[in-house]
């Protein structure tokens, strides 16, 4: 938070809030208490700090002045960056304290294998993947995949690699097996070099890693150092705060401002929950609501507009789609999801009796609008990109305009030293999501080798052929089963590898789209894979959100992935819209995207309703089954269905005043009052 908002808090910490029988404390300010990075001190750590500035100087530099070949950028992009993950994240918790020469024996390795890249690249870029290769071909490239495999295991844990592993022993053993899984049998020396080059590692994932992730996140780095970033917590402090179960309306608007400009969901609860969990808690939530509610906002922050965590920037290379399009058409779905948030949150409030944070422990309104300009640099960002400006020079103007406005107002003001640390911020904040983007190159690699994609492709056009709704549950699962434990970027590069090319092919050959625009005949699947790689963080068993939630809240891990899917239930119906009322996208007459719109948001106040059991009162079963069909008639694509939709909730509506369903609903409050 800013020095001002602290300030105020801390003034107040011993006060008893007047709407409150709690004492409001500050959270810590601090991006992760438990985070796995070490801590470099002394000359070493002054000696990578100016390393990490430099790296990200030559990002901009390459990108915005000095284009080179971009197979050579992409294997500096991995070095450089990759020299960063083995000083800061250590091989295992015990080699924390200081530099381990097992990661010395790791920089080395990544120096031979760019070393040797660069020494070939004239002779690499014909010959590798074709068999035509030498033994110390084969031998460097398995060194950078083993190499890649380690990184991601440092930054992101076990599941991408182990995921990973699994598809590269696949080509080796794929001729022994059975029906759609059998393959050609592949020489070892093709298959590592053919991972090890733009079909692999340095494909799709790391192109838009070293193009636009990086760049983006310096972006945020100078957003945050400069004061601004951290204004769109204090702003969304001053406008809700004060309402009730503020805190957890703050979380919800924070985190879907910072959020998009975060590559992983459970950074971004690290980021915005340190302050706002403990606020929800002092305020009244419970520990594994207020974990689960960051956790839900945060992992929303993904499919924000305009940058949708960095995974968007993927979509864009893959699909061939306009990123403004793309954009655009992500907008009126995270309304969706954040009315849904925002309404769970609401109504937990109203069922808890919960009081928001009092009004002069909050920023003054006012002096918080006076220092709107602090948006500009977002502002600058969204005008560059719908100006038809490149997404590359979009983000480097968000760069200057963050530096030039933190210049207005001494508090915010960046000298020398603050560039430098924006500058390294960047660097180490790209390290993970350049290493899940090598590691799921690996797994792109092996499906274009192998062509298990276009297997799925058809066992999905299969399925369709029955049922078009069955396909689509088939791909969520599978979406959802690849994603658990990655961060988003990684999770939708794999599951769009994997069965995007199958849905795809159902949208161009469906009848029921016949009528829709080819660019959205491309886009509804992506958009549909996206989706459910990003709410694989919110689902148990393995929430990475919720987890990370979990930590700072002290909830119980798997309780609050449970409270996650629960508050994040409409995440799990919004993509289905985008195949069955695609407007919804931002496609068809105006009047109609506003009647798919309206009725949409009808039916996921339905929803929230019904998993809150309260609306205009508490809810007795046979209401909250009026209301589940009245939410899922409304989402759907029918006007007679709406209007079934709306009048099952004016039902239960009047229902309220029926004496002997008021009787068992007063029960009903008196009793959640009880536990309470």
């Amino acid at each position: 938070m800013t020095k001002d908002f602290e300030k105020d808090l801390d003034n107040k910490l011993d006060e008893k809030a007047p709407d409150t029988e709690l004492p409001m404390e500050l959270a810590p300010d601090t991006e992760a208490e438990s985070s796995n990075q070490r801590v470099v001190g002394g000359i070493g750590g002054k000696l990578l700090f100016f390393y990490a500035a430099f790296v990200s100087l030559f990002h901009i530099y390459i990108l915005n002045f000095r284009p080179m070949e971009q197979l050579l950028f992409r294997n500096y992009h991995l070095l450089l960056l990759g020299i960063l993950g083995f000083a800061f994240f250590p091989g295992w918790a015990k080699a924390k304290a200081k530099i381990h020469w097992s990661d010395y024996l790791g920089m080395a390795g990544l120096i031979a294998v760019s070393a040797y890249l660069v020494q070939n690249f004239d002779r690499i870029q014909f010959v590798f993947g074709t068999g035509r290769v030498t033994t110390m071909d084969m031998l460097m490239s398995l060194l950078g995949i083993l190499l890649v495999f380690e990184l991601a295991r440092r930054t992101s844990g076990n599941s991408l690699p182990i995921l990973a592993l699994i598809f590269l022993i696949y080509p080796f053993v794929g001729q022994y097996l059975p029906g759609i899984f059998e393959t050609p049998a592949y020489s070892t020396e093709r298959i590592l070099t053919y991972l090890y080059t733009t079909n692999g590692v340095f494909s799709a994932p790391l192109a838009i890693s070293s193009r636009y992730i990086v760049l983006f996140i310096i972006f945020s780095a100078f957003l945050t150092v400069s004061g601004v970033g951290t204004y769109f917590v204090e702003f969304a402090f001053a406008i809700s705060g004060f309402a009730r179960g503020g805190p957890a309306k703050v979380a919800v608007l924070s985190s879907a401002l910072m959020g998009m400009m975060n590559g992983t969901s459970a950074g971004n609860v690290v980021a915005t929950g340190s302050l706002s969990i403990p606020l929800m808690k002092k305020v009244g939530y419970t520990s594994t609501f207020a974990a689960a509610t960051e956790a839900v906002a945060s992992t929303g922050g993904q499919i924000m507009p305009p940058i949708m965590g960095a995974g968007v920037f993927i979509m864009a290379e893959i699909t061939g789609i306009a990123y403004e399009r793309i954009m655009v058409a992500g907008i009126l779905p995270a309304l969706l999801y954040f009315f849904s948030a925002y309404m769970m949150v609401d109504y937990e409030a109203i069922k808890l009796k919960l009081h928001g944070v009092p009004r002069h422990l909050l920023p003054s309104i006012s002096k918080t609008l006076k220092r709107a300009y602090l948006f500009i640099p977002v502002i600058v960002l969204i005008y560059s990109l719908l100006s038809g400006y490149s997404i590359i020079r979009a983000g480097f103007w968000g760069i200057i305009s963050s530096f030039l406005v933190s210049l207005i107002a001494k508090e915010t003001r960046m000298g020398p030293k603050q560039i430098f640390e924006a500058l390294e911020k960047g660097a180490r904040g790209s390290v993970q999501l350049m290493s899940v983007c090598a590691a799921a190159g690996i797994i792109m690699g092996v499906i274009a080798l192998t062509g298990i994609g276009a297997r799925f492709a058809n066992v999905l056009l299969a399925i369709a052929d029955t049922n078009l709704l069955l396909a689509l549950f088939f791909t969520m699962v599978v979406c959802i089963l690849l994603g658990m434990g990655m961060p988003t970027t990684a999770a939708y590069a794999v599951a769009a590898s994997v069965m995007a090319p199958g849905l795809v092919s159902i949208t161009i050959n469906h009848p029921m789209f016949a009528h829709i625009p080819s660019d959205i005949i491309r886009l509804m699947p992506h958009m549909f894979v996206f989706y459910f790689a990003c709410v694989s963080a919110i689902t148990p068993p393995v929430a990475l959100a919720a987890y990370a939630g979990a930590g700072i809240s002290g909830s119980d891990p798997m309780r609050t992935g449970v409270m996650s899917f629960r508050l994040g239930i409409a995440s799990y119906i919004v993509p289905y819209m985008f195949f069955f009322a695609p407007e919804i996208l931002g496609i068809g007459e105006p009047a109609m995207i506003a009647l798919r719109t309206t009725t949409a948001l009808l039916g996921i106040l339905a929803l929230s309703s019904m998993v809150q059991s309260y609306f205009f009162g508490h809810l007795v079963f046979i209401q909250r089954i009026l209301l589940l069909g009245a939410a899922f008639s409304l989402v759907s694509p029918n006007e007679i269905f709406d209007a079934l939709g709306i009048g099952l909730m004016v039902l239960v509506l009047l229902s309220h005043k029926l004496p002997f369903i008021k009787e068992r609903a007063q029960e009903v409050e008196e009793q959640a009052a009880e536990g309470a």
